[in-house]
């Protein structure tokens, strides 16, 4: 018998004797005993005589004799029913071909209430001071296979009519409406109307106690946000988000919403940020909900881009999905970018677009490391799907759209979309097909173009220089490691010169291009020697290295705040990135930080504070002498605007101010300002006494929570007891969040070790450890040793999936030695497993690209001389 199993182990994806149309699926989950029982009759298109039927199932056992195949009359009864479980999948073998045609496949199975966060699982909460569990599924990308057996591939598509018995005081939803509900005693059972065709992964099903607000959209779209008993006035901004934001779409995408409702829950235990099941949207509550008094201006954001998000899938994926995993970047990059255009329209004040930047400068980052991968991946296996929702797939992939629509033009790419969409509609798409689709509409070489962004990996670094009127560009494969790879791109580069009005704009194909400036150069209004800016606004997903005229022209034209916000953002982050590559000195950097002291933008000011944590890290390693000066010249560089903001909210002020006001507070105390920290601790105190008090805002929360423990060690331990009595008080997961993250900025590494036993204890929901992860830099060597002695555990708890590789990257990329790089691959060698494979290669190469750069800073000789001379500058 096993043998006519072989041919069917190891395969990617599963043989094509038999289609799936459609599933009526029955499931009855026990909430008590955390098992649940379940039946389904599928519905199949036998297209090749066949004696096996194979999909996908795992971690369910199925009984063998309720496994039948019926077909016009005739009934065929399993011969033998296989599961191999390395593979996930199911065979059953029937004693005789089964004719080719419409066919029904039936079976029972039962499985558990697993509590990893994916497949069908339970996730508990309080109700009236007692522990209940609710039943929620997750998944997306290979989990369906957890609840039901099934073609779990998303080109698979059919329709789902479910039925769920549940007991009768439970809120029970799925994708769909429902139907009818027949109650019998204390069970109740749910039967939804049939969803059109989708992919398996977007099936969903929560069942537990909720609360729920509702409106609807212009068009009359019942939508709901369902949370917590109690909770339901935090899904009003959530509800009033996605009101708006469907309507815009079905204008932008050129078709309506294809459900007859919508609706959106909080579920406590969540590992990803939110999952866009057609109709059904789950979310961590931090993406969901919000509160008034309680969350942050950042919170709002995160729910408001988060919620556009996962509603632009209900088009791009939902009603077009990917043809196979190798495109998932199509899906998340093109939801991510919508998400922003959706936000702006929404809330212009927020300059959404300028924080977009940060998206992109994550996809920079990941991207120059040579552990990197292309946006499109074969995926050969689904245990490898897990690894690629990462910032190349969202972020990068968002950039390069942006990129796209920049070069075409907003109206010719809408176009272009709305075709597309219209083309695919309940169907499945690759990546190749959307570049036809635009090439069509815009006449340009999209195919081309976009094929050098996604079929290789990195980007390029464009250096410029004037020679003769002449601006000379060539273009190199950027690596932060500073080492020189061999790819090549077709870079749309843009550019201005002594002002907005002068610009160009040209596709460089070659590896160096001389451009004829001198029109630019003679109408520029600043003659003589003007600025040049290229990647105008930052569109494009490259980095630009000028030389030294050109650099200290743009410094000049910062100071003078003649540049757009975007462009002051990019000279930034391409200085930063450069130095770390060690291609730029680090006084050169430190001197093009001190021109922003004046800055007001958030986004910009908020990019110069994590790198100026970064620098006094890396200074700390490197010239440890230089380490108080260096946090000098920080607390100066941001002593303006922390000034201009003040403590207090002011009436009528902006969002943006709201989020700075927080981030230069954290800055100023994570440097040790005493007058900061001072003052700090004084409010923290009266918050104490009153929750309710108006002196400490949530914008505030966190920069004064992290100033309290910096002044916590083991002789003075009151500050950390107050925290974590806060966080035991508090039911807010926004304010445990921000606890958790303060906690581990303690600079007591006795206090770290609490800090990181205490992620690991019931108290902490397993999504919400990594938070607790990012110690400080006396808190290092602490928390790798914790990690070493804890690994069985931690990987015992967090099985496969992303959450683990957060502990890897949080405790081993801070490091900069080559010695360390060489104990953690020492130390993984013999516990290595695919699933953590990659970021385990990219956290040593980010410790070697650190020890190279403490090296480079070593040999800088004028270094001390520049920063002691940074640190005492009056102003």
């Amino acid at each position: 018998m096993e043998k006519n199993y072989d041919q069917f182990k190891g395969q990617s994806r599963l043989p094509k004797f038999a289609v799936p149309k459609r599933y009526d699926l029955k499931l009855k989950p026990d909430l008590v005993t955390c098992k649940f029982a379940g039946a389904v009759d599928i519905s199949l298109d036998v297209v090749s005589p066949t004696k096996f039927i194979v999909f996908n199932a795992a971690e369910l056992s199925v009984d063998p004799k309720t496994v039948h195949f019926k077909s016009s009359n005739k009934v065929f009864e399993a011969l033998e029913v296989g599961l191999i479980e390395e593979d996930e999948i199911m065979v059953v073998e029937f004693g005789e071909s089964l004719p080719v045609g419409f066919g029904v496949l039936s079976l029972a199975f039962e499985g558990t209430l697993n509590d990893r966060m994916k497949g069908f699982y339970r996730s508990t909460y309080e109700h009236n001071g007692e522990k209940r569990n609710m039943a929620v599924t997750q998944f997306e990308p290979a989990d369906a296979r957890r609840c039901f057996p099934c073609w779990d591939e998303p080109a698979c598509k059919a329709t789902f009519k479910i039925t769920l018995e549940v007991p009768s005081e439970l809120v029970a939803l799925s994708n769909m409406p429902v139907e009818e509900e027949k109650v019998t005693g204390n069970l109740k059972t749910v039967h939804y109307q049939e969803s059109p065709i989708m992919s398996t992964y977007l099936v969903a099903i929560v069942v537990g106690l909720f609360d729920y607000v509702e409106d609807q959209t212009s068009d009359g779209i019942p939508v709901r946000v369902y949370c917590q008993v109690g909770k339901a006035n935090q899904g009003n901004f959530a509800l009033h988000v996605a009101v708006k934001t469907l309507p815009l779409f079905k204008e932008y995408f050129g078709a309506p919403y294809s459900l007859p409702k919508l609706d959106m829950i909080a579920i406590p235990d969540f590992a990803a940020g939110a999952m866009e099941n057609y109709g059904l949207v789950t979310y961590r509550e931090t993406a969901l909900l919000y509160d008034d008094k309680h969350s942050a201006a950042a919170n709002k954001q995160r729910v408001a881009t988060v919620v556009a998000h996962e509603l632009a899938h209900q088009w791009f994926g939902n009603l077009v999905t990917m043809e196979w995993w190798t495109h998932l970047w199509l899906n998340e990059g093109f939801a991510t970018w919508v998400s922003y255009l959706a936000t702006d329209s929404l809330f212009p004040e927020w300059k959404i677009w300028t924080q977009f930047l940060e998206e992109a400068t994550e996809g920079l980052r990941l991207d120059g490391l040579a552990e990197s991968h292309p946006i499109e991946v074969d995926i050969n296996h689904a245990g490898e799907i897990d690894e690629i929702f990462d910032a190349i797939s969202y972020r990068k992939g968002a950039s390069v759209i942006r990129m796209l629509q920049s070069y075409l033009g907003p109206e010719s790419f809408q176009r272009a979309l709305a075709s597309y969409i219209k083309k695919y509609a309940c169907s499945n798409a690759k990546t190749e097909d959307l570049w036809s689709v635009l090439q069509e509409e815009s006449g340009e070489p999209v195919n081309k173009l976009m094929n050098s962004w996604t079929k290789q990996q990195g980007y390029p670094v464009v250096s410029v220089k004037i020679n003769d009127q002449k601006l000379e560009c060539e273009q190199t494969q950027f690596l932060l490691s500073g080492s020189h790879g061999d790819g090549q791109w077709i870079v749309p580069l843009t550019l201005c010169c002594g002002s907005y009005e002068a610009r160009k704009s040209f596709l460089m194909q070659e590896k160096s291009e001389a451009l004829d400036v001198k029109d630019l150069l003679g109408s520029s209004s600043s003659k003589g020697n003007p600025w040049i800016k290229v990647n105008v606004e930052q569109t494009g997903f490259y980095r630009v290295k000028y030389d030294d005229e050109l650099s200290a022209r743009l410094r000049y034209a910062i100071e003078r705040k003649v540049l757009s916000t975007n462009d002051k953002y990019g000279i930034l982050d391409d200085s930063y990135a450069l130095s770390m590559a060690c291609h730029q000195s680090l006084s050169s950097l430190l001197a093009l930080m001190a021109s922003f002291r004046e800055e007001l933008d958030y986004t910009v000011l908020s990019n110069l504070i994590s790198i100026s944590y970064k620098v006094a890290r890396i200074v700390a390693e490197a010239v440890p002498d230089l380490q108080n000066h260096i946090k000098l010249f920080f607390i100066n560089l941001f002593q303006f605007s922390a000034e201009r903001l003040g403590w207090d909210p002011k009436e009528g002020e902006s969002h943006l101010d709201a989020m700075l006001r927080g981030e230069l507070l954290n800055a100023l105390a994570s440097f040790g300002h005493d007058e900061t920290i001072n003052e700090a601790v004084r409010r923290f105190h009266i918050f104490l006494d009153d929750r309710n008090t108006a002196v400490l805002p949530p914008d505030l929360r966190k920069a004064v929570y992290v100033a309290v423990m910096q002044r916590v060690n083991k002789s003075d331990r009151s500050g950390f007891e107050s925290l974590l009595r806060i966080y035991r008080e508090t039911d807010l997961s926004q304010e445990k969040t921000r606890i958790l993250g303060a906690l581990a900025s303690c600079r007591d590494p006795e206090i770290i070790l609490e800090v990181l036993n205490f992620l690991l204890c019931s108290e902490v929901r397993s999504q919400d450890c990594v938070f607790g992860l990012a110690v400080s830099f006396e808190g290092r060597e602490t928390a790798w040793n914790w990690l070493k002695e804890k690994w069985d555990h931690i990987h015992k708890t967090f099985g496969s999936g992303f959450l683990l590789t957060r502990f890897i990257s949080a405790t081993v990329s801070p490091f900069s030695s080559y010695e360390k790089a060489k104990e953690v691959e020492e130390f993984f060698a013999s516990r290595t497993k695919p699933y953590i494979a990659r970021t385990l290669k990219q956290s040593i190469e980010r410790v070697h690209i650190n020890a190279n750069w403490v090296q480079s800073i070593q040999k800088e000789k004028n270094l001390p001389e520049a920063v002691t001379e940074l640190a005492y500058r009056k102003y």
